[in-house]
């Protein structure tokens, strides 16, 4: 099974780019594992909140093949205990999963479709985080659960 994890925004920030690289690079001994970062749209700061979240959502579908499986990160999804995850996964990979992507949304959230789309939700917690840091959290539960 091949991990992605996705974000929308910039690319990692200096000051927590090497921790993300260390838990990505941690995770590679047990599967492969690839970020891919996608950039807010260049008129983003013209739109509404709907129509961005609207457009990075084509976006997303656009992108997404159909038997991948998607976790969209979101602050309504069900939380799970690094014990969960690690059962997650595992099950994920032994009913014979290709590709599993994690999903971060932009600043204003993921869109309705792109959430309907999601075969889960996970909520990471009641808490909100800088996009940067979920990426470094995102990866470290990953990497935990596979060493669990």
């Amino acid at each position: 099974m091949k991990i992605e994890f996705w974000s929308i925004g910039k690319a990692h920030e200096k000051s927590i780019k090497d921790a993300i690289e260390e838990y990505t690079s941690r995770i590679q001994k047990y599967c492969p594992i690839h970020w891919e970062i996608i950039p807010v749209p260049k008129n983003a700061a013209m739109m509404s909140e709907l129509d961005l979240k609207r457009m990075e959502g084509k976006m997303i579908l656009e992108w997404l093949d159909k038997d991948t499986i998607l976790v969209a990160l979101d602050e309504y999804g069900k939380e799970m205990s690094s014990i969960q995850l690690s059962a997650f996964i595992t099950k994920k990979g032994n009913m014979g999963t290709k590709k599993l992507v994690f999903l971060i949304g932009g600043a204003f959230g993921l869109d309705e479709a792109v959430l309907k789309r999601a075969n889960h939700t996970w909520s990471l917690s009641k808490l909100t985080f800088p996009h940067q840091l979920v990426r470094l959290l995102l990866s470290e539960q990953v990497y935990r659960a596979y060493t669990i």
